[in-house]
Formats: structure tokens, sequence, C-alpha cells
């Protein structure tokens, strides 16, 4: 049983990673296909009472914005990985242009978002970190955390 937890900005390629390593395996819990946090927690804990892996696919820029999903797994006797999504702002503004619709946030919301993010750390009770790079020549690799990182 395991819940994955991604760190990054809007554009850092969280959704993308997902469905090219995780699609078969979790339960994808994203709140821009859910809409509410309502829905997002229903979601939650029919994953965790089913005994079911998930990835939490948002920013979770913060400690605090990651502490409740990790309390909540580590409750359920869930495994925790974090993904921290290493990303250059100019990049990620570029990629988020290529996208449609919904998919496309505000600029300003990547910037926040930039200047709020704080690099994670096991002490928050990650049982495994990793760091993923995006290459677009190479595609994505995932690297064991490492705390000079």
């Amino acid at each position: 049983m395991q819940a994955i937890i991604f760190i990054g900005i809007q554009g850092a390629g969280k959704s993308t990673f997902f469905k090219e390593r995780f699609y078969d395996t979790h339960i994808r819990i994203n709140l821009d296909m859910l809409r509410t946090k309502h829905r997002e927690k229903v979601l939650i804990e029919a994953c965790l009472e089913a005994k079911q892996p998930f990835v939490i696919d948002k920013t979770n820029p913060t400690r605090e914005a990651r502490a409740g999903y990790i309390e909540r797994a580590r409750l359920y006797k869930f495994s925790v990985a974090g993904y921290y999504f290493a990303s250059d702002l100019a990049e990620a503004i570029e990629r988020n242009k290529r996208r449609a619709g919904r998919a496309n946030v505000p600029e300003k919301a990547i910037v926040a978002t930039y200047n709020r993010l704080e690099i994670p750390a096991l002490s928050e009770g990650f049982d495994e970190l990793f760091y993923v790079k995006s290459d677009e020549a190479k595609g994505f690799t995932a690297e064991e955390w490492r705390d000079e990182i």
C-alpha cells in the first residue's frame, strides 16, 4: 500500500509523469479533475479503506500542504513516497502556454507557487523521496533523494 505525493509547480510535468509511471498501478487524485476538496477527500478515503495505492497529483508546495496527506496515509499503514519535480520557472511557464482550456493556468499562479515552494524532507514523514528531472529529449528521470539537492 503506497501513497505518493507529487511536489512541484504547475507545468513541471507531474501529470505526464503519473501517466508514464503510475497509470496502471495507482489511482490519480487530482483536484483539477475532481474540482472540489470534498470529492478529493472522499476519493482519498476510499483508497485508504480499500488499501488502493494512490498518487496526489497537485503542487503540494509547502510542508503544511503535504502534512495532512502524509498523516492520513500513515494512519492507514501506507508507505509514503514524495516526488519532487525540479523545474525552471521559465520552462514551466513555457510548457503551460502549450496547454489548452482549463489545463492552462495563469502565469501569476505558477509564479506564486514557485515562490511558496518548500523543498521536501524525509523528516516530514516520507519513507522515500525522489528528485524528478525532465528532459524533453530523454524524458523523466527519478533519482533517490540526496540531502544536498
